[in-house]
């Protein structure tokens, strides 16, 4: 099944695309003023930077001491529930979790291949533009060297500071850096390890290791706690800020909405992002920063991943294209693999026709790609993987004109197989199938517009050669050649060139 059928969401009805006029509350106060932990400040100073809206296509990672199982990143949840395969795994290969627990895995991890220069130019020759490796997962544990966790990547583990070597390694090779945080959902998440069997209670009722597994607790959801105690709240804040202050990331990303629910009103999450854009403000003179929320109340309650706010942040859609042009710069991250985030020698791999499409497809609504890579323990990326992003890679050098500095059309496409993007004077028709019979008929009708620009040619991308073409008010005919260029094996690009600008006005 095409990923193009995975769409989902923004669910919202209407003529327009999704946000349009939405910011205009904005545009009368001063963004030149600290930003404050509120809905309205954080409103007034946000709006994506123009060089995420250029990028398109970004590198996610997801690599901790859940790789060492090569099952998934939730495996340190799933292990300390009883009937769950992954607690069968667990004690058939690591014995039961009162003696082995999540915990006792970490000294596995060496991370003795690890060579972060290497991974950043495989990255680099995939044609991203920006790496946002994951921080620290749901499990508690810090891939920086923490000053408020000793349970940290360069106390234990692999005994190096991962954040800071992949950060160096990104700024060398030329790429935005970012990270993602998933911790705020820990504190119930990872509070399976309280539970018990027939083999008696597991290691997260030791109170020798409440700083790692957390204090006793009923919550148990798998999304963000109800209530949690201003301890959790001040420790997530205290990390957070520290991953910001010292690694001065240009991205950051919740995996979710704003926390945190119950007592705390999400006013820790709002200090945690103003902090964040201040900090860029600093740094940059002007907030040249993007920071991600998810909406995703619609699938799993209200709140249960945070307060989602438009405006404030930058809209991300979880393994999910949008079923609509949305006005605001966005980004959905998706995986490599078929089946969860992390390393799984047995997961299957997206096809590279899949990936380049769903890529085409998030650009022409205005969207970015983050893609995400799992690394095997030892640091290494499976020749599989590397392979992967080298055919992403070659296809984007070949066609990255339509895709990078580029903007939606008035509409995103026609159909399943036909997606636009424009740039200056050129729209952008990137076909994700050759057409049979050598015809391409289209029907442009701008509803932004009075009138098309005028067209004078279109050629291929990747030649010169004009192609001939009818145009009868809106529709337009393209004869194209016998076969597809070389160097378009994947997605094919027919280049129209217009006496005027291509890009809707509402986005100038």
């Amino acid at each position: 099944m095409s990923i193009l059928l995975c769409q989902r969401r923004p669910a919202c009805q209407g003529s327009q695309p999704y946000g349009l006029f939405s910011e205009e509350h904005r545009m009368s106060s001063d963004r030149a003023a600290a930003v404050k932990p509120t809905i309205q400040s954080l409103g007034t100073h946000y709006s994506a930077p123009q060089w995420f809206r250029d990028a398109k296509f970004g590198i996610y990672m997801h690599w901790g001491v859940y790789s060492t199982v090569g099952r998934a990143e939730w495996y340190g949840r799933h292990m300390y529930i009883p009937g769950h395969e992954d607690n069968a795994h667990h004690i058939k290969t690591y014995g039961h979790p009162s003696t082995f627990g999540y915990k006792d895995l970490i000294p596995l991890w060496k991370a003795e291949r690890f060579d972060p220069e290497a991974m950043l130019d495989v990255i680099k020759r995939a044609g991203a533009k920006y790496f946002s490796p994951c921080a620290v997962h749901h499990d508690n544990f810090d891939l920086w060297d923490s000053r408020h966790h000793k349970w940290n990547a360069a106390n234990m583990g692999p005994k190096q500071d991962l954040i800071g070597m992949l950060k160096d390694a990104t700024i060398a090779a030329g790429l935005r850096w970012g990270v993602t945080t998933h911790l705020a959902r820990s504190y119930s998440w990872f509070n399976t390890n309280k539970n018990s069997d027939e083999g008696g209670p597991y290691d997260g009722n030791d109170p020798a290791y409440q700083d790692y597994y957390h204090s006793p607790s009923d919550d148990q959801s798998a999304w963000h706690p109800a209530d949690p105690p201003k301890q959790w709240r001040d420790q997530w804040k205290a990390r957070i800020c520290d991953l910001i202050d010292r690694y001065e990331p240009d991205v950051l990303y919740f995996d979710g909405a704003i926390p945190f629910r119950g007592e705390d009103e999400f006013r820790t999450g709002m200090e945690v992002m103003a902090h964040y854009y201040n900090r860029s403000i600093a740094r940059h003179g002007k907030l040249d920063s993007v920071m991600f929320l998810k909406d995703i109340d619609e699938y799993m309650g209200a709140f249960s991943h945070g307060l989602y706010v438009n405006n404030v942040a930058s809209l991300d859609l979880e393994q999910s294209g949008a079923n609509r042009l949305i006005y605001r710069p966005w980004q959905t991250d998706f995986t490599v693999v078929k089946s969860g985030w992390s390393y799984n020698p047995d997961a299957e791999l997206y096809d590279v026709d899949e990936l380049i499409h769903l890529l085409v497809d998030v650009v022409s609504k205005y969207g970015c790609l983050l893609l995400n890579i799992p690394p095997m323990p030892s640091g290494e990326l499976e020749q599989r993987v590397v392979d992967r992003l080298a055919e992403i890679g070659s296809w984007l050098a070949t066609n990255g004109e339509a895709i990078y500095g580029t903007r939606p059309f008035s509409v995103f496409g026609q159909g399943e197989d036909v997606r636009f993007t424009t740039k200056d004077k050129a729209l952008n028709i990137i076909l994700l199938n050759w057409p049979a019979g050598g015809k391409l008929t289209l029907d442009l009708k701008d509803p932004w517009r009075d009138a098309l620009p005028g067209i004078e040619g279109v050629t291929m991308l990747t030649g010169e050669q004009a192609l001939p073409f009818t145009q009868n008010g809106a529709e337009l005919t393209i004869t194209l050649p016998a076969s597809p260029p070389k160097g378009q094996e994947h997605a094919f690009v027919v280049q129209v060139h217009c006496d005027r600008n291509t890009t809707p006005d509402w986005l100038n």
